[in-house]
């Protein structure tokens, strides 16, 4: 069985076919959080360290950081900082470096710039998930060796050259050609991570059986494990949480076995929780039992995350396997 295994300084978390659903915190991210980048800009961690708790408590495996700020103060003072180049890699190091203090959880370094991925490679313990590849040219030469060097899974992200596909014949291809790249440099299937990109269900209405037909393909075909982002799926809609609530069982019914999410909504990880239970990757119930008792906390008023830190305290694993296995 594929096994995708991603370490902190103490602790593992498995992507994996025979695991129970990974979720990947997606709150560290200034990208459209103009409130977030204002702080960074200032040198205001806070908000990051809040997230970086918040997550890890509400059931987070891994937490994906990204460094994508827009500096609009510092730009005006130095045209440097409207080079994304310039910006994140030294911001990258300091939220990997911040995060990595306050909590111990199995990172995932995102960005598209080369420069952040290095960085953040460089920071990190243990051994992140980096995040990403394409199947652009450029790409592939410069992020590949990098994976190599490092020793590192990596997101595999179905675009290429020719932009995002609405064709999934098209974006299966694309993620077989990153497969077999990484094997001419001597990266196994297994630490590559494919995200088959997931199109607004508002858009185009095939969007979901699309996901759902590429993942089992990906999964048989290739021998590799999946990711997406969730709330793509729902851009657009009201009440978007309650649609990415039945998408996601829905997608690891059909194999795919993790996702970057917000794991601070309730309902999303009753979801998971659920279809966890539901694929015999919960043991007896254990941990749905565990978690049915944080949700009666947030039915009584409790928020989430403090009913979860008080489960955790009581004993109980709040968030199922929270950085999956030791080894």
């Amino acid at each position: 069985m594929t096994r995708t295994v991603v370490e902190s300084k103490s602790k593992t978390a498995i992507i994996g076919f025979d695991e129970p659903f990974c979720v990947i915190g997606e709150r560290i991210n200034p990208t459209g959080r103009k409130k977030l980048a204002a702080e960074l800009e200032l040198g205001d961690f806070s908000t990051i360290e809040k997230d970086a708790i918040e997550q890890a408590l509400c059931g987070a495996n891994i937490l994906d950081i990204n460094s994508g700020a827009v500096f609009s103060n510092k730009m005006a003072e130095d045209p440097r900082y409207a080079d994304n180049n310039f910006v994140e890699p030294p911001l990258m190091r300091e939220l990997i470096e911040r995060v990595q203090a306050i909590v111990d959880i199995p990172l995932c370094i995102d960005s598209s710039v080369p420069d952040a991925l290095k960085a953040g490679l460089e920071a990190a313990e243990g051994r992140p998930l980096l995040n990403s590849v394409t199947g652009e040219e450029d790409r592939l030469e410069v992020v590949l060796p990098l994976v190599k060097k490092y020793n590192v899974p990596v997101v595999a992200i179905s675009n290429d050259d020719t932009g995002i596909s609405e064709d999934p014949e098209v974006r299966f291809a694309v993620a077989k050609k990153i497969v077999e790249r990484a094997a001419d440099f001597g990266i196994p299937a297994h630490d590559i991570v494919v995200d088959p990109l997931v199109m607004p269900i508002g858009a185009m209405a095939s969007a979901g059986q699309q996901v759902f037909t590429l993942v089992r393909r990906l999964r048989e075909e290739l021998g590799v494990n999946t990711t997406c982002g969730a709330s793509n799926v729902s851009f657009g809609l009201p009440h978007r949480h309650g649609v990415n609530a039945a998408f996601l069982p829905m997608a690891i019914g059909a194999g795919m076995t993790s996702a970057i999410m917000n794991p601070v909504r309730p309902v999303e990880m009753e979801a998971i929780r659920a279809a966890n239970f539901l694929n015999n990757k919960d043991p007896h119930g254990a941990e749905w039992i565990k978690f049915s008792r944080i949700l009666d906390a947030v039915e009584a008023g409790t928020p989430f995350a403090e009913a979860s830190k008080a489960s955790a305290a009581g004993g109980g694993r709040s968030g199922g396997r929270r950085g999956g296995r030791r080894r």
